[in-house]
């Protein structure tokens, strides 16, 4: 038996029941979400006529051709994508806090967020002028990924090159692109209703066209995380440590940061800035399952995407037929949260 490095997480098998555990919750959420709505589906109707689309199998289900473009146009890529963008933001953040050894990072740490809304904030004004609504998702993109390339090249230019300077040049990033959005925002204040409900997150007015847009960034960005999940572990001893055990630990930071980075930004961009996932779901996985990134990346991927469908189902039934902005429900169960975070990681210092 291979002995322990000091500082490392121990080696820590996924465990088929946790695996079970958070695949049940997973289905569970996916079918309250499915069922319940304006127009309720019965969950057993739902079931056949999704089983009907397998080959070989004959639907035999009672949906009605109304409630089947309900289920099939509205609810199921609503469903799908906020499953792709709460395990998507759930991972990366489970990946920052492992690369950056900080509890407290979360997906927006290197100027994601505001990239993404001050592109979205340009391409919301800049419909008057006649771009297409197809532009928001685009900019919101490009500025999230302009945001990360500048923190990245900032954080180069200086001497030491560790994980705390990347992280405040991502601070001054973000900062001045919240400047840049105030000031273009408050210069267009016909259309600060829009920019300010994009903000808070939506998934509302979804299809399948944006699961399409999203879905080959989470694949990719996700797979590059998990092969990196031991890395993270090694890494929680330190870079020189680290580097003494052979690890390339310049060569897995950039893979880390890049992936879960891309992956964010492609979230945020179809479905606005939600805050919060990527801090809450990691450390309740720990609390659950040891601290682990052999465990805690992939139980992250899985118990995100439960937890943003069951938030967005909560948007959307909990002041029917309002709806809430997704955010706010992330927010008022995350802001508490990262306060009892931030104490248990002040208490451990």
């Amino acid at each position: 038996m291979a002995a322990s490095v000091p500082g490392v997480p121990l080696p820590t098998r996924l465990r088929v029941a946790w695996l079970a555990g958070a695949v049940a919750v997973l289905v569970v959420a996916v079918a309250l979400a499915v069922a319940v709505g304006p127009v309720e589906l019965a969950p057993g109707e739902v079931l056949r006529s999704l089983l009907g689309l397998l080959p070989g199998v004959e639907s035999g289900g009672g949906l009605t051709g109304t409630q089947a473009t309900i289920l099939y146009q509205i609810r199921l890529p609503r469903v799908i994508l906020g499953g792709l963008v709460g395990a998507m933001l759930a991972g990366a953040g489970a990946a920052y806090q492992g690369v950056f050894r900080n509890p407290l990072a979360d997906p927006y740490l290197l100027g994601v967020a505001a990239g993404a809304g001050l592109g979205a904030t340009v391409a919301i004004i800049g419909r008057g002028a006649g771009l297409p609504p197809g532009a928001v998702p685009v900019a919101a993109f490009a500025g999230a990924l302009a945001a990360v390339a500048i923190t990245y090249l900032l954080g180069r230019t200086v001497g030491d090159r560790t994980a705390t300077t990347l992280i405040l040049a991502g601070v001054a990033v973000a900062s001045f692109f919240t400047a840049a959005q105030t000031f273009v925002q408050q210069r267009n204040a016909d259309t600060f209703r829009e920019v300010y409900a994009w903000i808070l997150g939506r998934l509302g007015t979804t299809g399948w066209g944006e699961v399409a847009v999203v879905a080959p960034y989470v694949v990719v960005a996700g797979g590059i995380l998990l092969v990196h999940r031991r890395m993270l572990d090694v890494l929680a001893v330190g870079d020189e440590e680290a580097a003494t055990l052979g690890v390339r630990v310049a060569r897995v930071r950039w893979w880390v940061v890049a992936a879960a980075t891309l992956g964010t930004a492609a979230a945020v961009a179809v479905s606005g800035l939600i805050g919060f996932v990527g801090i809450v779901v990691p450390h309740t996985v720990r609390l659950v399952a040891g601290s682990s990134y052999r465990v805690v990346l992939p139980l992250s991927f899985l118990v995100g995407a439960a937890f943003l469908v069951l938030a967005d189902l909560a948007a959307r039934t909990v002041l029917a037929p309002s709806e809430l902005p997704i955010g706010v429900i992330t927010a008022f169960f995350g802001a508490p949260f990262f306060v009892l975070v931030l104490r248990t990681s002040r208490e451990e210092t």
